[in-house]
């Protein structure tokens, strides 16, 4: 926040006192978090109140920073280079309690085949798999859904299901 401090303006002029920069620092943070464009944002902030406490807007006090105020704490971001070293700032905080943010995630959903056979004690099939049909095959058994760190290869949350 401290390398933004000496351009964000602090208002005393003609039209809207500018929003506090914590609050549109964090409105930010959450955009570039979920990939949301500035007028998603903004009715994010209306949708979501895990988004609202995170940026701070209590809506019986105040309306959400609308997307043109966002729009232009991009530019001034832009103009002065800030982008990086704000990132960079969010992520040594992170890396402080051994966490990390990064861009990309991969993710696949992967059909775990088993065989059919009705050959167990009871003469059934197991409870836990099931069948679905992609394209014109049906397929028996599981769905894995796994997700990789696109930069790292990290693997994070891998997940099993039966139910397809």
């Amino acid at each position: 926040m401290k390398v933004i401090v000496p351009h964000y303006p602090i208002g005393g002029g003609p039209g809207r006192p500018p929003i506090g920069l914590k609050r549109i620092l964090r409105m930010y943070i959450a955009q570039q978090c979920f990939g949301l464009s500035d007028e998603t944002a903004e009715d994010a902030i209306y949708d979501s109140q895990a988004i609202r406490r995170f940026v701070g807007i209590g809506l019986n006090r105040e309306a959400a920073p609308d997307a043109t105020t966002l729009l232009k704490f991009h530019h001034l971001l832009e103009v002065h280079q800030l982008t990086e070293s704000i990132f960079n700032a969010i992520n040594a905080h992170l890396a402080e309690k051994g966490l990390f943010l990064r861009e990309g995630i991969i993710v696949d959903a992967a059909l775990i085949a088993a065989p059919t056979s009705t050959k167990n004690k009871a003469r059934k099939r197991d409870a836990e798999m099931h069948q679905t049909k992609k394209g014109n095959q049906w397929h028996f058994g599981m769905k894995a859904h796994i997700g990789v760190d696109a930069q790292s290869g990290l693997v994070h949350k891998p997940s099993i299901h039966s139910r397809w």
